[in-house]
């Protein structure tokens, strides 16, 4: 008999119906990550796949975000079993994969996230019980809360987002649109028929299978925006972008800010 244990509130909120926000952490700064963790956001985005954040350091964010408000979650840079279970026995309640533009790729992002028999995780979840919220039954407990979100990021994965959307143990199917965008010629531009399209089916089919749509947001109205059309999973701005929107927001009526900053003096 599964033992029931603590309920992640991420994936409570998302079962509510709820949106969650997630902040994108990209700098090896444990006070920056804490920080963050609690000001509002109900995840850490914690990027691995474009950012110098290593295993280490992501051990690290989760030691020192510990019972803060925002959960640990981890994109990896590509979708592998190894890969998964490293940051999962790090001790993050959801894993993030990139490119998961098949259904066997979904499969494979949903079986590395759980044990077996259902799954394919490795037992080996040491470090991980000394920060999961009820130890004593992390096995049971990880398997109800880990979240396991796969992106949609290549025009051939649109071929097969149904299927991808259907697969057991997915919980989140994610619009990448940066890469999507590139995808499809774009070269990052976000103003194509080709992309309203491509949001539409995410929806369509997160919704079809009772799985949640999610994707990128850059602003409190574009947030609002997603939300409207059915997206629940919100990634939101970095740290740095944080950082910088502070600073202009301090140094413009001063008169400083970008093409004003003074030269390094070396």
């Amino acid at each position: 008999m599964t033992q029931q244990c603590w309920e992640s509130p991420l994936r409570r909120r998302l079962m509510a119906g709820e949106p969650v926000v997630g902040v994108t952490i990209s700098t090896t700064s444990l006070d920056v990550a804490a920080r963050l963790a609690t000001l509002g956001f109900d995840l850490l985005w914690i990027e691995m796949e474009h950012s110098p954040i290593t295993l280490e350091t992501l051990r690290n964010i989760v030691l020192a975000t510990r019972g803060l408000p925002a959960v640990p979650l981890a994109r990896v840079p590509v979708n592998e079993l190894w890969v998964a279970k490293r940051v999962l026995d790090a001790g993050v309640h959801g894993v993030i994969f990139p490119f998961t533009s098949t259904p066997a790729l979904a499969q494979q992002a949903a079986q590395a996230c759980r044990y077996p028999p259902i799954g394919r995780r490795g037992s080996g979840a040491g470090l991980a019980t000394s920060c999961w919220p009820e130890p004593d039954c992390y096995h049971d407990s990880a398997d109800r809360n880990v979240t396991v979100v796969v992106m949609i990021e290549e025009a051939s994965a649109l071929e097969h987002v149904d299927q991808i959307a259907a697969t057991p143990g997915v919980d989140v199917v994610f619009l990448g649109t940066g890469d999507l965008s590139f995808s499809f010629g774009l070269r990052g531009r976000q103003d194509d028929a080709r992309l309203v399209a491509a949001a539409e089916a995410v929806v369509t089919a997160a919704r079809h299978h009772g799985k949640v749509a999610g994707t990128v947001i850059g602003s409190a109205a574009e947030a609002r925006q997603r939300i409207e059309q059915g997206f629940r999973f919100l990634q939101s701005v970095s740290d740095l972008v944080l950082m910088e929107a502070g600073a202009r927001e301090l140094l413009a009526p001063l008169g400083r800010g970008a093409g004003q900053v003074a030269k390094p003096l070396y």
